[in-house]
């Protein structure tokens, strides 16, 4: 399903419902490669099944200790972490070079989008310059990892809603020994994934939009 949304150049929302991650990865690599000046900027929002992702950065990472959940080495930055239905995953195709962008901008707008949403549910959240993400009460709730190629990024942003936590206690999410992860539903937000993605998309948009107006 596709919809437009208003942002300083046409901005397409792919609504995938549950996919698999490496059909969807793989999907991403492609239309990045294929993408041309004109090509329209797009967001997809998905869930997956039960899976352990490892991004690029593999230094001194501890590997599961269940082998219940497949691990998949892929291309993203960042180090290990899990994804599971109930977790909105919003990934961000865009040209950076089209909405004035570094890398840095980018991951900021990202946690920004996130943080806006949950004080809007009168959560307090925060981003950390040293551990890309939103924390409430040092507890992690949402996670990003990009991979940019020919100034065009893809991989994007997990928001934790209503799934099962559990499959983190087996790693050390994003590569921090002890991090404590929680989702919307255990901060009190009633609110379901539909609703959580679309003021999430709301936002994003917007902040892009403004991000384009301010250069």
């Amino acid at each position: 399903m596709l919809q437009s949304i208003t942002a300083p150049n046409p901005l397409f929302v792919r609504h995938l419902g549950l996919t698999d991650f490496e059909m969807t990865w793989h999907a991403m690599q492609r239309f990045t490669a294929e993408r041309t000046i004109d090509t329209t900027d797009e967001l997809w929002v998905t869930e997956h099944p039960p899976v352990y992702t490892l991004g690029l950065n593999r230094k001194n990472i501890r590997l599961p200790i269940r082998n219940d959940i497949a691990l998949v080495h892929t291309d993203r930055g960042g180090k290990i972490t899990y994804h599971g239905p109930g977790q909105l995953i919003i990934y961000v195709l865009l040209d950076l070079k089209r909405h004035n962008l570094s890398i840095r901008k980018l991951v900021s707008l990202l946690e920004n989008a996130v943080i806006e949403l949950l004080a809007d549910y009168g959560q307090l959240a925060v981003a950390k310059t040293d551990a890309p993400g939103v924390y409430v009460q040092n507890a992690k709730i949402a996670s990003l990892g990009l991979r940019i190629k020919n100034n065009c990024c893809y991989h994007g942003l997990s928001l934790n809603v209503n799934m099962d936590l559990k499959p983190f206690e087996a790693i050390d999410p994003c590569g921090y020994a002890g991090l404590k992860v929680t989702q919307t539903k255990d901060l009190g937000i009633a609110a379901n994934l539909q609703t959580i993605a679309e003021l999430l998309l709301e936002k994003l948009s917007k902040n892009l939009a403004d991000e384009h107006r301010h250069d």
